[in-house]
């Protein structure tokens, strides 16, 4: 069903309400008298959102505009000089937007809004959503709709990234960002009809999204019961969901992208306020996913250290000199070849910024490392954990992988504001009070995913199981903060 204009929609929602007001019943559910009367702000809130899709639609679009200018522009401009500030020239200007504010607090608003972010502002998905209405309206290929596409797509995306030095070039950003945007389009265009195909199965991002959104404390919950009362007294107001979620059944904030388009639908849908906790502490162990595990683990937390930390790391300058020498020695040259092309590996020569074929191989190399490594010992820490269930070990220890989103977020989230304190200290801006910020992220992150843990180790009753299996997940934390720890404090 595809949504109607504002005017349609606002008829429509008039009908349904008066509808409902004439044929309610005098003694309402009390699921249903929670959920809509009286109306929160929230639920206001909600309802404003369907009620003014137009200008919506309005804002979604000056953020194309803006993001075509910062992503593209910029590429074309000299290389700022070193002295240059973010009003001084665009490209630094760019760096701040999409680096330096844009992505970290994009990050943060999925801790507080959910996936608002995608619904209402993301460029992306209103490209594609726009390519899908005059697209070819194709069906979604069943190789699309691999799980484990979410996790290829962040690690893949995530490691070309530092190839190319996608934090520092307009360049490269133009490439990866541009090139995923114009992917978006392309499937957009293929596949789906009004809906955001890549958003929900491709999008690099979107299983990070999926998961720190989990933690929302607010959400859009369904009374099946009053949807199911409604279904044939009221009218029905069409709804267009983008990311193709079945509303009716829709239990958990994964998928949903807050656009409030579904808001007061068959009066069974509302924007409520929630506990941040209560969707992964009381999770089904039968629908936890290994992708997400795998996403949370070697994603967010291996994939993503070794991103941050192989620039600062004394091991990857000791073993580059080793090879060096080596190679020196005895071959084969053309491992120190420094003339590839900057879209290869990252190539700047008029700045002094060159990277040989060993550099990128042993970028590729430590990343991946990293992620077998930390992420081995933390999923190995999982599985210990999950030993306290007499059943289902390895569903459990993928539903306690959802227990470490907190710290994984936070920690990515911290490493993508590491550019953001890079570009403070370059404007002059004083940044005494980050190792105390980064210290206290970290531990907010470790002891919300442990309380997290202990809430999912309820249902085992005896004290002492609880203890040992949060106990074995703790050892997992721990390797995490520590990782962190090297980063920076020691390094």
């Amino acid at each position: 069903m595809t949504d109607g204009g504002p005017t349609q929609v606002a008829r429509a929602a008039a009908l349904a309400v008066g509808a409902e007001r004439r044929h309610a019943p005098k003694h309402a559910s009390a699921s249903s008298a929670l959920n809509f009367a009286p109306r929160s702000w929230l639920a206001r809130l909600g309802t404003a959102l369907r009620t003014h899709a137009r200008v919506v639609r309005g804002i979604q679009w000056a953020v194309v505009v803006i993001y075509l200018v910062l992503v593209v522009v910029p590429a074309f401009l000299p290389l700022p000089p070193d002295e240059a500030r973010a009003f001084d020239h665009l490209a630094v200007l760019a760096q701040w937007a999409f680096w330096g504010l844009w992505w970290p607090l994009v990050l943060l608003s999925m801790f507080v809004a959910g996936r608002a972010w995608c619904g209402l502002f993301c460029p992306e998905g209103t490209l594609t959503e726009a390519a899908s209405r005059v697209g070819l309206g194709l069906h979604v290929p069943r190789w699309m709709r691999w799980g484990g596409w979410p996790f290829a797509a962040f690690a893949l995306t995530t490691i070309y990234g530092q190839l190319v030095s996608v934090y520092q070039y307009a360049t490269a950003a133009l490439l990866v960002l541009g090139g995923s945007t114009a992917a978006a389009i392309v499937v957009g265009f293929l596949y789906g009809r009004e809906k955001r195909v890549w958003c929900r199965y491709l999008c690099p991002v979107s299983g990070v999204f999926a998961l720190l959104s989990r933690l929302a404390p607010v959400h859009f919950a369904v009374d099946s019961a009053a949807w199911s009362r409604n279904a044939g007294r009221i009218p029905i107001l069409p709804v267009n969901c983008a990311p193709m979620v079945r509303i009716k059944r829709m239990d958990s904030n994964a998928q949903c992208h807050m656009c409030g388009r579904c808001s007061d639908h068959l009066q069974a849908v509302t924007l409520v306020a929630r506990s941040p906790e209560r969707e992964i502490a009381s999770m089904p162990v039968d629908q936890a996913s290994r992708h997400d595990a795998f996403l949370v683990v070697f994603g967010m937390i291996g994939v993503a250290i070794g991103a941050f930390q192989w620039a600062a790391s004394p091991w990857f300058v000791q073993l580059k000199l080793m090879l060096a020498g080596w190679i020196v020695d005895h071959g084969p040259s053309w491992m120190l070849r420094d003339d590839l092309p900057w879209w290869i590996v990252t190539h700047y020569p008029q700045v002094n910024d060159v990277f040989t074929v060993l550099d990128g191989a042993l970028i590729v190399a430590y990343i991946a490392a990293t992620a077998a490594v930390l992420g081995g010992f933390v999923y190995l820490s999982l599985f210990v954990a999950a030993r306290a269930w007499p059943a289902q070990r390895i569903a459990h220890a993928h539903r306690l992988a959802y227990a470490l989103i907190p710290l994984a977020g936070l920690g990515v989230f911290l490493g993508l504001s590491g550019v953001t304190v890079t570009l403070m200290h370059h404007e002059g801006i004083g940044t005494r009070w980050v190792a105390v910020f980064r210290a206290l992220v970290v531990g907010v992150g470790a002891v919300w995913s442990v309380r997290l843990a202990w809430r999912q180790t309820t249902e085992l009753g005896a004290f002492r199981a609880r203890v040992a299996s949060v106990g074995a997940f703790t050892v997992g934390v721990t390797a995490v903060v520590a990782s962190w720890a090297l980063l920076y404090a020691v390094w």
